[in-house]
């Protein structure tokens, strides 16, 4: 006589992939606010002050984040959180905050002038184009039935 078990009553061992190791991040993220996008800016390169860049970047939008409102940044690196104004700064970045629909203009801003220099290479790359010798060449295939006449 076959056993038959009930197939509901069988029981698989899954295979459990190991989880590989990675280096945790040099800069923890903040948690999301709604609202708000964050970035790191640079404040520093090699220990000396780069003024211009924050100067830049605060003129595009980007506010510091202030260290009492993002307690979790403060725990989780110590000493995060700087004298100068009680922004939060970790290795000569800061982080800043810009509310979501500026961020969304700004991208939308840089993404159409990617856009036009690509347009221009091609423009350019094209005007190098001699028909005699082309650099593209369109291809079409053509099928026909019956007789070649």
């Amino acid at each position: 006589m076959v056993d038959r078990t009930n197939r509901e009553a069988e029981t698989r061992t899954e295979e459990v992939r190991a989880a590989s190791w990675s280096p945790p991040a040099i800069l923890p993220d903040p948690d999301p606010r709604e609202g708000f996008e964050h970035r790191w800016v640079r404040t520093a390169l090699t220990g000396t002050p780069d003024p211009t860049n924050v100067s830049q970047r605060l003129r595009e939008g980007w506010e510091p984040c202030k260290s009492e409102e993002y307690p979790e940044i403060v725990l989780k690196v110590p000493g995060a959180a700087k004298p100068r104004g009680g922004n939060i700064e970790v290795g000569g970045l800061m982080l800043c905050r810009m509310p979501t629909p500026l961020f969304r203009q700004r991208e939308a801003y840089y993404d159409n002038l990617a856009q036009q220099q690509m347009t221009g290479v091609d423009n350019n790359f094209m005007r190098e184009s001699d028909p005699r010798m082309p650099l593209f060449k369109e291809r079409s295939t053509k099928v026909t039935f019956g007789r070649n006449r």
